[in-house]
């Protein structure tokens, strides 16, 4: 599908959420406004425009008028909430479902696995139809009528949030998990959109390092105070394996202080091979590391080189085979769909080549072209695989990854992510990750501490959430911790203390 430039948009609405929405369909549709002066515009105007029947069946009436020198096209649908759903989110749902339908029937059909469902978490969608008591062809039946989704994802996702139920039945109020956010890397990748830096000289690290050390107090007096079980701590980043080996080792000895009797699962992202050394790799072992990341990305060694990761394939695999050889830890891989220049057939090899080494977990993610990135301001200049292809490069890996009994355990979207695609976690029987169940499933308390950390604090009736988000900016987190730390603390106060 083409790209459409429209010079003026209308929206008869101040409401955010309403921008929002209008804003997620236009990316879809591939639909520019005019934020850049072009030399032809297809319309010169959309006007949208709501109307909402909110009686015995609510019900919402979007209309789209579009103008040009040549016509003027007026359209309008109608849909209806279910009996059931929460009025606030119909209204939502139903602007967004009708837009889908108009622009399908103007601009052509699009192909869109995903239909209108953007939220990062899809999942908590089914596991709200679950607690209602749907049955799972009821509730695959909703997600093709009221979203949009294709039969293949629907069932996808059903499938992936009935497989959760029993980790996310392991937890209640006083059971929470901790995540660790040390934003280092050995240096910056093409695609990078995290608020990562390079690893900084001695004196800035040690002001950090001593600055994490009293929000892990911090965080110690909090699970004392309220006696919390500690079910999974997840240290990530950034590379946190990018710390010195003496950093590194004093960081995991002060982390284990936090475990309790219940911690049964114990990440650290090692991401890079270039930053993993026989010390660190002793040290995660010693302090009884569950599970390790090691991400390739790609096992095409022209790739890596362009997306800027500083080491080669033959690396990963010697950096996996020390790990095997000492650790008793699971090894998760990530690798991400989409990378520029690669085709299937690259795909279908990296495939081959990680399958073969035989992990427990496979991450796979699409490539998410975001603000902040290399990738993102450079857009124009760097050969990316067209959609269609992403797509296809999707099934191959679904085909080889079933094909080695690799099942699909979680999953997550993001913005402007390559054929409209998905994060996917593989993992062999038994070998699902805790923490990313109970992260995406918002069930769960989880305290955040560190580089751009965000804590979330389930309230009891597990109606809604506290938040809190560390900073991004290093500067701004290392002169505002204490601050963070005593509001976390009111948090915790607000809702473990009644």
């Amino acid at each position: 599908m083409s790209k459409t430039e429209i010079k003026k948009i209308i929206v008869n609405s101040k409401k955010e959420v309403i921008h929002k929405i209008v804003r997620e369909i236009l990316v879809l549709f591939q639909i520019n406004t005019a934020d850049e002066i072009v030399d032809i515009y297809d319309f010169d105007s959309l006007e949208i425009s709501n109307s909402i029947v909110d009686g015995s069946c609510l019900s919402v009436t979007t209309s789209i008028l579009l103008k040009n020198d040549k016509l003027s096209k007026n359209m309008e649908k109608t849909s209806l909430a279910d009996i059931d759903e929460n009025p606030r989110a119909a209204v939502n749902r139903l602007i967004k479902w009708n837009l889908y339908y108009l622009f399908t029937e103007v601009f052509g059909k699009t192909t869109a696995p995903w239909g209108i469902l953007h939220g990062v978490r899809p999942t908590k969608i089914v596991h709200r139809y679950i607690e209602r008591g749907l049955h799972k062809s009821e509730i695959i039946r909703k997600l093709i009528d009221n979203y949009a989704v294709v039969r293949e994802k629907a069932l996808l996702l059903a499938d992936i949030a009935y497989r959760q139920l029993p980790i996310m039945a392991t937890t209640d109020q006083s059971t929470i998990s901790i995540y660790i956010g040390i934003p280092f890397c050995l240096s910056r990748c093409l695609y990078c959109s995290f608020p990562s830096n390079i690893l900084p000289d001695n004196n800035t690290l040690k002001i950090f390092m001593d600055t994490l050390y009293q929000e892990i107090v911090s965080i110690k007096k909090i699970i004392e105070q309220y006696k919390l079980k500690v079910q999974a701590i997840y240290i990530g980043g950034g590379t946190p394996t990018s710390l010195p080996e003496e950093e590194f080792y004093n960081l995991l000895c002060a982390v284990n202080n936090l475990k309790t009797r219940e911690t049964i699962e114990f990440t650290v992202e090692a991401g890079r091979p270039d930053s993993i050394t026989a010390a660190k790799i002793t040290a995660m072992e010693q302090f009884k590391v569950t599970r390790i990341s090691v991400n390739p990305q790609t096992m095409q060694e022209k790739t890596l080189q362009v997306i800027g990761r500083k080491h080669t394939p033959a690396d990963i695999i010697t950096v996996y085979n020390k790990i095997r050889a000492v650790s008793r830890a699971k090894i998760n891989m990530d690798l991400i769909l989409g990378l520029p220049g690669e085709s299937v057939e690259d795909v279908r090899d990296t495939l081959n080549k990680v399958t073969a080494l035989n992990p427990d977990d496979i991450t796979v993610h699409a490539l998410a072209i975001k603000k902040g990135s290399y990738l993102k301001l450079h857009q124009s200049d760097i050969n990316l695989p067209s959609d269609p292809v992403v797509c296809q490069m999707a099934e191959i890996t679904q085909l080889i990854l079933q094909k080695n009994s690799y099942i699909p355990y979680y999953l997550y979207r993001q913005g402007y992510m390559s054929g409209q695609l998905e994060n996917i976690g593989y993992c062999k029987k038994d070998a699902a990750s805790i923490y990313n169940i109970q992260i995406m499933s918002e069930r769960q308390t989880i305290l955040g501490i560190g580089g751009n950390a965000s804590t979330k604090i389930v309230a009891p009736s597990g109606t809604y959430l506290k938040t809190l988000f560390n900073p991004k900016d290093l500067k701004t987190y290392l002169e505002n911790a204490d601050k963070y730390i005593r509001k976390r603390a009111s948090l915790m106060e607000e809702v473990y203390g009644k």
